[in-house]
């Protein structure tokens, strides 16, 4: 990251100014968002094109002949075309969904549904049967753990997952164990959304396509914050979120090469995704159309497009370089403050910008309601990742996040009060 040029600070307060929400106050103190690992803030440049398009462009996509259907169906296709550019992909290899979830949840249940006989020759190479593995790792978010349980309930398929080393990264050795033959599907996150461990992407792809094995990778840590290059990783199918990386919730995106997205059964089925429909039989449309049944999230997926806009202007090497120097900032920081246990990668390793602690003798829910007095907006629980913090002794951690609009002075701040934290709950005596 060193050789790449960062955001300056004149430029980092330009970018906040686009953030009108930045401007808050909580009680008497100016608002620091360092919650951006859960839902990013939207710049003015994407709620005005959510706003202009309910106010002069809202109708119905692929579906009508005048006007405004026409335009609402021009703005919902460049939108398309804009995230598949983002993170180099084709067109028609981006399909719409309500969120990363539902994404992922698409593609296990097309391995079900291939399984139940769904889908015709095209989609036999998804079949699941006993003997067949599926393997995920112990990082995982729930999004990208819990359907592949359920994939392996349904198809008697077996479940396994690479363990996680003492140092928060995966046991690798153990992983090349664990891909073999057996196996049919590679599951697994780019970035830790606890740990904030940047995976061996190259490396895991290789070991499942010497053993034959579909990959699915969460990227909802990464897109947002890493140049991203889909083809160029060789993955077979991602997830992302709009409301991540500046955009509207309620919108996200599955990728899947092309070839697998046409052969893989629908999941959500019902108008909009057909070409012929019988009161026997249904034909259903090529991807990414087949994904996308019903009444589509048009303004939302408007906003994504105009935040892929937004964060290619900037340039997500230059933002990754600014986060890369803050996450390094907040791990070296916590890594100096008694009785708090930063977990995952320690200071000066590679890691996103993002912290998660354990703060000793205090519950992390007090320590952000103590950080939310003082205006700081962190994360509290398990954030959707019970087996990680099980396998670090842990029920519930305190994570901070940053973003392309975080300040070295928010960064200290949160350290500052983190510090004050023990002493002010007396589990520092």
């Amino acid at each position: 990251m060193s050789s790449v040029e960062t955001l300056l600070p004149e430029e980092i307060e330009r970018i906040r100014n686009d953030f009108p929400l930045l401007e808050r106050r909580i009680g008497d103190h100016q608002l620091i968002y360092l919650d951006s690992g859960a839902t990013a803030q939207r710049p003015i440049s994407v709620l005005d094109a959510v706003q202009e398009f309910d106010e002069m462009r809202n109708a119905a996509v692929h579906r009508g002949a005048h006007t405004l259907a026409g335009e609402a169906t021009e703005l919902f296709e460049e939108a398309r075309h804009k995230v598949a550019s983002f993170v180099g992909a084709d067109d028609d290899e981006i399909a719409w969904t309500k969120n990363a979830t539902e994404a992922l949840n698409a593609v296990a249940y097309g391995f079900v549904n291939a399984t139940a006989g769904r889908g015709g020759e095209a989609a036999q190479r998804f079949v699941l049967r006993p003997g067949d593995e599926i393997v995920v790792t112990e990082m995982e978010h729930h999004a990208n753990l819990v359907p592949w349980q359920e994939v392996a309930a349904h198809t008697g398929a077996t479940l396994r997952y690479i363990p996680l080393s003492d140092n928060g990264a995966l046991d690798m050795d153990a992983a090349e164990g664990l891909i073999g033959e057996h196996t049919r599907v590679l599951a697994f996150t780019h970035v830790s959304n606890v740990l904030g461990t940047i995976n061996q992407v190259g490396r895991l792809v290789e070991l499942a396509q010497a053993a034959g094995a579909y990959t699915v990778l969460d990227a909802c840590q990464s897109a947002p914050h890493l140049p991203l290059d889909l083809h160029a990783l060789g993955v077979d199918f991602a997830a992302f979120s709009g409301h991540k990386m500046l955009g509207p919730t309620g919108v996200g995106a599955l990728y899947g090469r092309s070839e697998l997205l046409n052969a893989l059964p629908p999941f959500i089925t019902g108008g909009s995704m057909i070409t012929t429909v019988t009161m026997e039989h249904t034909d259903f449309m090529p991807a990414p159309t087949r994904f996308e049944a019903g009444t589509q999230m048009v303004a939302q997926a408007v906003g994504f497009g105009a935040a892929a806009d937004y964060l290619s202007h900037i340039g997500l090497d230059r933002i990754a370089a600014h986060e890369h120097a803050l996450g390094q900032r907040l791990a070296e920081g916590v890594s100096q403050i008694p009785g708090v246990r930063l977990l995952g990668p320690a200071a000066g390793v590679d890691r996103a910008g993002m912290v998660s602690v354990d703060v000793d003798g205090v519950h992390a829910h007090d320590v952000g309601q103590f950080l939310d007095d003082r205006g700081i907006a962190v994360r509290v629980g398990h954030h959707c990742a019970q087996p990680v913090h099980r396998r670090y002794g842990v029920t519930a951690s305190t994570r901070a996040s940053v973003y392309l609009y975080t300040t070295e002075a928010e960064v200290d701040a949160f350290l500052n009060g983190l510090s004050d934290v023990r002493g002010f709950f007396g589990a520092d005596r």
